[in-house]
C-alpha cells in the first residue's frame, strides 16, 4: 500500500468513540507503543495504546490535556485553511491531461466542459471564485473530471507497464482515496486514486510499477524493493522521497 500522506497504522482492532469537542476518537492497540500516543487532526484524534494500556487509560489523558489538543486542533485547521491550493482565473489547476480555464460570464449556472486538453469552466461573474464554498465547488467539478480521465488512462497505463515488465494482475479500479495513492490486493486486484491524475507521469508510472510489484511480493520486503528497483533503473529511493514531497493541497 502506497500513501499519500504518512498516517498511522491501523488494524482491524480500531474502535472508534465520538466527542462532541475533539471530533471522532479512533484507538488501535500497538505491540510497539511504548506510550499513549495522540494524532491530533482537525476534527478527529487517532490514539495508539500499548498492549497494558486501556481507552479509559487514553481518556483520562485526553481530558487532562483537553485544552492543549482543542488549540492544537484549531492551528491544525487554519494551517490546512491557509494552504489549501486556490484555483481561479489567474492559478489553473494543472492535471496530467487538461488544465482548468475558469472564466466569468453572464451566465446565471455553471458550465463545464472538458475539450482538447482544457477543461473550461465558465462561472457568473458576480461569484467570487476565491470564497471557500465556491472553491469546495471547484474542487467537486475538477474531482469529477479526474475521475473520467483516472478510468480512461490509468487501466490502459498498468496494462502496458505490466506488459513490458511481464507483471499479471486481475483487476484496475479507480477510487476516490485521498490517503492512498494505491494498492494491491492478495488477488491481484489493484486500485488506484483518481488523483494519481494529478501527479506528473513518471511518478504515476511509479506508483503503477510499486504496485505491480505487489502481486509478486505482498509486503515491503527486500525482495519487493529488488523488484521495484529493477522496473525504476534503481531510482525507487528517489522517486519514493519525490512523491513522498509531492505537493497536493487538495484538502
Amino acid at each position: 500500500k502506497l500513501s499519500i500522506a504518512t498516517q498511522m497504522n491501523t488494524s482491524s482492532s480500531q474502535r472508534k468513540i465520538s466527542d462532541p469537542e475533539l471530533g471522532d476518537i479512533y484507538f488501535n492497540r500497538s505491540q510497539r507503543a511504548k506510550h499513549i500516543n495522540i494524532q491530533i487532526l482537525e476534527d478527529k484524534l487517532k490514539v495508539t495504546l500499548p498492549m497494558q494500556a486501556s481507552e479509559k487509560d487514553a481518556m483520562r489523558f485526553i481530558d487532562s490535556v483537553r485544552e492543549k489538543i482543542l488549540k492544537k486542533q484549531a492551528q491544525v485547521k487554519e494551517k490546512k485553511r491557509k494552504n489549501k491550493q486556490i484555483i481561479d482565473e489567474q492559478s489553473p489547476f494543472r492535471a496530467l491531461t487538461f488544465v482548468t480555464d475558469i472564466k466569468p460570464t453572464h451566465r446565471e449556472d455553471i458550465y463545464c466542459c472538458l475539450k482538447n486538453q482544457v477543461l473550461s469552466i465558465e462561472i457568473p461573474s458576480e461569484v467570487d471564485c476565491r470564497e471557500e464554498q465556491m472553491q469546495n465547488y471547484l474542487h467537486r467539478i475538477i474531482a469529477r473530471y479526474l475521475r473520467l480521465e483516472a478510468k480512461r488512462v490509468l487501466p490502459q497505463r498498468t496494462r502496458l507497464l505490466a506488459d513490458k515488465f511481464g507483471f499479471r494482475f486481475s483487476t484496475v479500479k479507480i477510487q476516490s482515496s485521498r490517503t492512498r495513492w494505491g494498492s494491491c490486493s492478495a488477488k491481484g486486484n489493484i486500485n488506484l486514486s483518481l488523483y494519481l491524475m494529478a501527479l506528473p507521469a513518471h511518478l504515476i508510472d511509479y506508483v503503477i510499477l510499486h504496485e505491480l510489484c505487489h502481486t509478486r511480493e505482498l509486503n515491503h520486503s527486500t525482495d519487493f524493493w529488488r523488484w521495484l528497483n529493477r522496473v525504476t533503473d534503481n531510482q525507487s529511493d528517489r522517486l519514493k522521497e519525490e512523491l513522498k514531497n509531492f505537493n497536493f493541497n487538495w484538502d
